[in-house]
């Protein structure tokens, strides 16, 4: 009995040993960034994130380190805080949907609390004065390779239920291209039924050349040249969506949850919007009813690979569904 009890100490200490090992390969500090002096940095020896504490919740960066960040950055409105303005200011956000002005476009301008464990950042928003949520947003780096998991948690404050949908929308850099993968091709008339939800706002031009309809996949280039703006919603089955930006890949895995309603008629977990200056990737949870002091949580998974996918979908099936297949067990 003394022995296994032994045991069972040696096996503990070292399993809080390598904790603890894994745990000191990733840093966080404090640093300025963009004119925000109380930014914190993520990183470990391969990736690092950028938040802000000074306005968001948000994170600012997402890269490689040393290299090009695979979000968008808007130079006029780095560093700004305070002010009634709604700023979009780029990297990656939360919302409420469905889309609404002006409940979804409130100002996220003041300063937040942020909560660091060792090994997750939770960035808190205060009440939001218009609507009566905290939006919270934890993030978890792992100690190595480019996974992050991202948590996006919507808090009542009110004293009565609100139905909403997290919507989490990350702001992706300019001349990237977007890849939204199709349900799979099933001869007629074997499958009868439905399978590809595909969800169209007024202002969206389906001859619009940025778009490529494949077969397999939906693309979207995003181009600084470009006039107006086009957008989609999908019932996204696969649960994956990449950007593909100078030979570097961003893939972003997400749930679908069968039987759920969804906003935007009812069936849109991803969807798309570009115009000359970005390209947004957004994700949507099920539209739930959330009591006074509850909340509801919707969980991305993001990864980096440096790659050169090419536009044909045999190039697409060659080159990025591997990558994809590798991050297939982070889908919840």
């Amino acid at each position: 009995m003394k022995n296994k009890v032994l045991s069972l100490t040696t096996f503990l200490f070292i399993f809080l040993f390598i904790q603890s090992i894994q745990a000191q390969k990733i840093k966080m500090e404090k640093i300025n960034y963009g004119g925000w002096p109380n930014c914190i940095r993520l990183s470990n020896e391969k990736v690092d994130l950028i938040v802000t504490t000074d306005v968001g919740p948000r994170v600012i960066r997402y890269g490689f380190i040393g290299e090009q960040n695979l979000f968008k950055e808007y130079a006029d409105q780095m560093g700004k805080t305070g002010g009634k303005e709604w700023r979009i200011y780029g990297g990656h956000r939360l919302w409420h949907a469905p889309e609404s002005k002006p409940r979804s476009y409130a100002p996220d301008n003041e300063p937040i609390k942020y909560i660091w464990d060792g090994k997750t950042l939770i960035l808190i928003q205060p009440v939001e004065q218009s609507t009566g949520f905290i939006k919270e947003i934890a993030i978890t780096l792992d100690s190595k390779g480019t996974h992050v998991k991202v948590e996006h948690t919507l808090i009542n404050k009110n004293l009565w239920t609100i139905e909403t949908a997290p919507w989490a929308m990350s702001t992706m850099a300019e001349n990237g291209r977007a890849i939204f993968p199709q349900e799979p091709l099933y001869p007629y008339p074997e499958y009868l039924r439905p399978a590809r939800p595909m969800v169209l706002w007024h202002y969206s031009d389906m001859s619009d050349p940025r778009w490529t309809w494949g077969k397999k996949y939906i693309q979207l280039q995003q181009d600084p040249k470009a006039t107006g703006q086009v957008k989609i919603g999908l019932g996204n089955t696969l649960g994956w969506a990449a950007y593909c930006l100078n030979d570097q890949v961003f893939i972003k895995r997400f749930p679908y949850v069968t039987g759920a309603i969804y906003p935007d008629f009812g069936s849109c977990n991803n969807e798309t919007f570009t115009n000359q200056s970005m390209l947004e990737i957004e994700t949507l949870g099920p539209i739930v009813k959330i009591l006074p002091e509850s909340k509801t949580t919707h969980i991305e998974h993001w990864f980096l690979f440096n790659a050169k996918i090419g536009k044909s979908e045999d190039l697409i099936d060659k080159n990025l569904l591997p990558l994809v297949e590798q991050t297939k067990k982070y889908i919840n």
